[in-house]
């Protein structure tokens, strides 16, 4: 939460600087390429493939054993990803030319994307090596540190960022580049703060860059899979980017700032506990305990659910107000915020099964089947393709928002229908039950919400104060209200955790 909440400061001092237009759109092309490739290289394919086989050496190896595979996945990653970021760097220009082709109709924009681009570049490889830290620390039931260090990254970006925004122009460099330097210190400290906390487990490096590794070359395999079904998502973002270069200036930036926003309940729920299920499913697979790992998965999809549902209707109902409070500052204009709301009520739609798939697919890394994440993934192209062709002339940015959300809930029903099927399936009535009381719990909570905003409508015309305000009520009161709401009606995983939280602090 932490770290979402200063991501979030860090786009609204985007906002403040630079709104939406010439230098945002530019810096979004230039990180979103190190940042496709990070997915592809480090938070997404690695990650996923490293701590399944992590979890199965911690388990079933010696510690020498597992350290020194360790040590060479970090050697292995540290070699490819530098030769790929001194790929990136050379290659800028036409990177950036492939990405958004119509920079070029804009006077010095796709030149000031490619110079941010190559000083970027090398966050991939401290992003990358976080990852694989992240994945041991994970294993090894060290969740708070590895959690906390993408908020170091959002420090990095905002101060070491807007320091050199004010500092560079004395100097004739753009501001904007201050941000691109602030987002390679950003990454360094991400990896550089769970460092103390890998040497507290006790793991020693090792200098050791052996290919035929019996344990690198399943991470490899594991890792091929899930790189092809992770690339077919980059084509998909590569589309969107492509598509929304072509609209009206403004919209990169405007699609960008909506996504960030949904990303806050997706790295605060669907991710977190993606990354606290992954282990112990990755464990009950390695160990047999096949009808644990179905109650565990069936356990955290409720739970996503349960925290997703309510903030999709919070999203879609409060998207205007929200937007106006947190970006309408600055260089961000009231057009802005129009814009960008209606992308976030678009996005929001989708965000419960964005959020979902983020639990369903590490459980196809843990049963040994990533191909159908990757099916999935190439499925997802096909359908947006089709969407933003059939809608873009009408809907301008609006349709890349729909279609983001669209193809999400489509990949969601074919992911979690297969598993049912590879897994022998899994306690339906339980999940059905658990998604029927928090629809109540929702529909409840919408109408008090919708009650509340109608009643301090006239607050979102008058001063920031005014507005934080009334947004503070009315999300407190009705996140209240479907808390109880879901509490009467009895969830068993909520119940589960307020007797956990109940019983540590009467141990206290």
């Amino acid at each position: 939460m932490f770290s979402r909440l200063l991501g979030l400061i860090r786009e609204q001092v985007f906002a403040a600087l630079f709104g939406a237009g010439y230098a945002y759109d530019a810096f979004v092309v230039a990180f979103r390429i190190p940042n496709l490739l990070r997915d592809l290289f480090g938070e997404g394919a690695l990650s996923a493939a490293f701590v399944s086989v992590f979890s199965d050496y911690n388990a079933n190896r010696t510690s020498e054993e597992t350290w020194r595979l360790a040590s060479n996945v970090l050697c292995f990653m540290t070699v490819v990803v530098s030769l790929i970021a001194l790929f990136g760097i050379l290659c800028a220009d036409w990177i950036v030319a492939l990405l958004a082709p119509d920079f070029n109709l804009v006077k010095g924009k796709a030149e000031l994307t490619a110079t941010m681009t190559m000083i970027m570049m090398p966050f991939l490889l401290f992003i990358s090596l976080a990852a694989v830290v992240m994945g041991i620390l994970n294993t090894k039931n060290r969740f708070f540190i590895p959690s906390l260090a993408s908020s170091f990254f959002n420090l990095g970006s905002i101060i070491g960022g807007t320091s050199l925004a004010f500092f560079l122009p004395r100097y004739g460099y753009p501001a904007i580049v201050g941000m691109a330097f602030g987002t390679l210190i950003g990454g360094f400290l991400q990896l550089a703060v769970q460092l103390p906390s890998l040497k507290a487990i006790g793991f020693r490096f090792v200098p050791i860059l052996n290919l035929n590794d019996p344990g690198l070359v399943r991470v490899l395999k594991l890792m091929v899979p899930a790189t092809i079904g992770l690339s077919a998502t980059q084509i998909n973002i590569f589309i969107n980017t492509n598509f929304a270069a072509s609209c009206s200036e403004g919209s990169v930036s405007w699609l960008n700032y909506a996504f960030r926003l949904v990303q806050l309940p997706i790295g605060l729920f669907g991710v977190a506990i993606s990354i606290a299920a992954l282990p112990l499913l990755a464990r009950q697979a390695s160990q047999k305990k096949f009808e644990d790992m179905r109650r565990t998965f069936v356990s955290s999809l409720t739970m996503v659910f349960g925290l997703t549902i309510p903030a999709t209707l919070g999203l879609v109902l409060l998207a205007e107000p929200i937007i106006k409070v947190i970006f309408e500052h600055g260089a961000f204009l009231a057009s802005d915020t129009h814009a960008t709301a209606v992308a976030l009520s678009l996005y929001g739609i989708g965000l419960f099964a964005y959020a979902a798939n983020k639990v369903i697919v590490p459980v196809y890394y843990a049963i040994d089947a990533p191909r159908f994440p990757v099916i999935a993934s190439f499925m997802a192209i096909g359908f947006n393709v089709l969407i933003i062709m059939q809608t873009i002339d009408r809907f301008q940015h609006r349709a890349i928002a729909l279609s983001t959300s669209l193809v999400m809930i489509i990949n969601f029903t074919f992911l979690v229908t297969v598993l049912y099927n590879k897994i022998g399936g899994f306690s339906v009535s339980r999940l059905s039950a658990g998604i029927v009381k928090v629809g109540s719990a929702a529909a409840l909570m919408s109408a008090v919400l919708l009650g509340l905003k109608a009643a301090f409508s006239g607050w979102f015309d008058q001063s920031l104060q005014y507005q934080c305000a009334a947004l503070l009520v009315i999300i407190s009161a009705s996140a209240g209200v479907y808390t109880v709401a879901l509490h009467l009606l009895g969830l068993k995983e909520l119940t589960d955790v307020t007797t956990r939280i109940r019983d540590r602090f009467t141990r206290r």
